[in-house]
């Protein structure tokens, strides 16, 4: 049984956002086969998972308040209706 090997992106602090080579199946014994992109500077290793940090405490945050104004927006028909 052949298999392709499929490309996937790495999220580690070590090596953020590069892409490598591994295999379609997760619970295979060949979970990784090279990389495809090149090494990245040290910098840039830095600054990268501080912006996948920030964008996740930006997602979180508005999921937060999506369900505040959820929340508002029942009480709001809640007391109206009990009230009027």
């Amino acid at each position: 049984m052949v298999m392709e090997a499929v490309v996937r992106t790495s999220w580690t602090s070590a090596n953020p956002g590069r892409r490598f080579l591994s295999c379609p199946q997760k619970g295979s014994r060949c979970r990784f086969l090279g990389w495809i992109d090149p090494p990245m500077c040290a910098r840039s290793m830095l600054i990268i998972p501080g912006l996948l940090r920030n964008i996740n405490n930006v997602n979180y945050q508005v999921a937060r308040l999506k369900m505040c104004l959820f929340a508002s927006w029942l009480l709001f028909v809640v007391v109206w209706v009990l009230f009027i």
